[in-house]
């Protein structure tokens, strides 16, 4: 075979993955926003000398780091998409930055659980009214950062962990490094939103209680959107097999002709939204590879496919 036929035979491993996508940009312009939010707030703290707001500047520091390492994970997986060393591209860097969020996620609802905590059974004196803008303040700009991050539900952040091929029977797969960037925000305007019920309770009530307790439900909260992007990254980094739906799909479209008997069928997720396969037929009259490629439903987004073809 000649060098230009062969040249002819090889295939890309790119999959879009050089394209900038969306929540890169949004992500970014967040991180902007949050840091901005940061300075003003540690800055305001120190001259005015208020462990309030000089606490939630620290808190916008560290969800401005965990945002930060979502931007990494899209720059790197643009800048290094015609890397070779990757066999299916860079895709899964999008599962690994989410993966990455998730853990931060996680560490911050346990730290938010531990403060409450220590705070229910040791109660601090409360600046009611400077604690109260702080939580406002911080609400809006978690409340506008949010408005940016969001782009038509695709982060679903109320997940809990279950499958998320079932969303109409289709093989919907979310961009799981934003969804990670949009929960950290979301946990963010919880704390806050909790916080200012809990303030006013407080204040007008003397339900001092309440400010801990709602930072203890607003941990569990946390925990179970931790867990959930958890769960659906991990089955993308860990190549768990694609849902039941688009392979009873693949084997329908290859078995739908004569005598073709899908005899091994593997598929999984190589990139958001993009799936790979390896499939096993065996017929009594074989055809080449290719043949059974083309009975696969194109509406599949399977990027590579390659195909066994066995004689009965």
């Amino acid at each position: 075979m000649t060098p230009k036929s062969m040249n002819a035979l090889n295939h890309s491993h790119i999959f879009g993955q050089d394209r900038k996508r969306p929540g890169e940009s949004r992500t970014i312009i967040v991180i902007v926003v949050t840091t901005t939010m940061m300075v003003v707030e540690i800055a305001t703290g120190i001259l005015f000398g208020s462990m309030a707001l000089l606490a939630d500047g620290l808190h916008m520091a560290s969800h401005a780091a965990a945002l930060s390492i979502n931007v990494f994970a899209y720059i790197y997986a643009r800048r290094h998409a015609h890397d070779e060393r990757f066999s299916f591209g860079t895709g899964k860097v999008n599962a690994l930055g989410g993966f990455s969020g998730a853990v931060l996620l996680a560490v911050f609802a346990v730290m938010m659980a531990v403060e409450s905590m220590v705070r229910l059974v040791n109660p601090v004196a409360i600046a009611f009214n400077q604690a109260i803008f702080v939580a406002v303040i911080g609400l809006v700009v978690n409340g506008l950062s949010m408005l940016i991050l969001d782009h038509k539900g695709d982060h679903h952040g109320h997940d809990s962990g279950h499958d998320e091929h079932h969303d109409h029977g289709h093989h919907h797969h979310h961009d799981h490094n934003l969804r990670s960037a949009y929960l950290h925000v979301l946990a963010d305007a919880l704390t806050s939103f909790l916080a200012i019920f809990a303030l006013l309770a407080a204040k007008y009530f003397g339900l001092i209680w309440m400010d801990p307790l709602m930072g203890i439900v607003g941990a569990i909260m946390v925990s179970r959107w931790s867990i959930g992007l958890l769960v659906s990254t991990s089955h993308v980094l860990l190549d768990r097999q694609a849902s039941a739906d688009i392979r009873q799909k693949v084997m329908d479209g290859i078995e739908k002709k004569g005598d073709n008997r899908v005899v091994d069928l593997h598929l999984w997720v190589v990139g958001p939204d993009i799936y790979a396969a390896i499939v096993s037929v065996a017929t009594g009259i074989p055809k080449p590879p290719e043949y059974y490629k083309q009975l696969i439903p194109s509406d599949l987004k399977l990027v590579h496919v390659t195909v066994e073809v066995n004689r009965t």
